[in-house]
């Protein structure tokens, strides 16, 4: 069953378009900029449409391509899909290079769907929940937030959200409360936590907009692997941005996103209580 199928009511079922002009206006919001000196600008520019223009000679692209083309990128902007589109297709790389600045835990794509300020919960807490996504198997994620020395660092939070278990996330999708699935942990004087919430499911990016077309042009599929999302931070420590897998699940080795690796692999133990348990430890570098 796809997400769109999930849920019968077009009332509430969230659309493409819905989700993405949500994450546009988030975005819009925020306002952010960067100190980029003129020449980085020109030398990045200069780059990227050298690259555009070779494809178009290596391709030998027509004209009708072309006119295909600027009517799927005025779609993309009018459906607000330009967050969803480059966070699935471009983010990894943009990661990747932060990444290479890095020794502590590895990072991953935040994505389009995080939400600042969620509930604050302390150290061992469980997430907002609907009675229905109590009805899923629970999920006992444990760990420390340590330094590179391996000392727990106190004062530490987890902030972490995923999708419910028909792949819609909360504050993108009208029939979820506000803060479904999501919350700002701050662990123990250890810097330990333990955060009970649900097993994820895998799920489809919305497809019914101009990002799923350009997934479904190419013959490929639009499915992400089942993930949590987490910010880590702590004073006087860089923060991680990541997302957490389940080793053997569908998609793991085929995300759309291509942000899965090797050392985001949960391996979840079911527990004589009926819940999966795992633990991950999350290393921070100094700021």
């Amino acid at each position: 069953m796809t997400t769109a199928e999930a849920h019968n009511d077009t009332a509430t079922s969230p659309t493409a378009v819905g989700s993405g002009t949500a994450a546009t206006d988030k975005f819009k919001n925020e306002r952010v900029s960067a100190d980029t000196p003129p020449e980085r600008v020109a030398a990045i520019a200069k780059d990227a449409l050298a690259a555009l223009n070779q494809v178009v000679l290596d391709h030998k692209v027509t004209y009708p391509e072309y006119r295909v083309l600027k009517q799927w990128l005025i779609d993309l902007g009018e459906g607000g899909e330009w967050p969803l589109f480059l966070d699935v297709f471009l983010e990894h790389s943009v990661e990747e290079v932060l990444a290479q600045s890095r020794q502590g835990t590895k990072g991953s794509i935040e994505g389009p769907y995080y939400i600042a300020n969620a509930p604050a919960l302390p150290s061992v807490a469980t997430l907002p929940m609907r009675d229905e996504d109590r009805k899923i198997t629970p999920l006992i994620f444990s760990g420390q937030v340590k330094d590179l020395e391996g000392n727990g660092i106190a004062g530490a939070h987890v902030e972490i959200w995923h999708a419910d278990d028909d792949g819609y996330y909360s504050q993108f999708a009208p029939h979820l409360p506000e803060w479904n699935l999501r919350g700002d942990i701050t662990v123990d004087d250890d810097g330990r936590y333990e955060i009970t919430t649900i097993q994820p499911a895998p799920y489809q990016i919305p497809t019914d907009g101009p990002t799923g077309a350009f997934v479904a042009a190419q013959g490929a599929h639009p499915w992400r692997p089942a993930h949590l999302h987490l910010i880590v931070s702590a004073p006087g420590k860089a923060s991680v941005t990541t997302q957490l897998y389940f080793r053997g699940g569908d998609y793991v080795d085929d995300d759309v996103a291509m942000a899965t690796k090797p050392e985001l692999i949960l391996d979840p133990i079911p527990g004589d209580d009926g819940k999966n348990h795992v633990s991950y430890d999350f290393v921070l570098d100094p700021a």
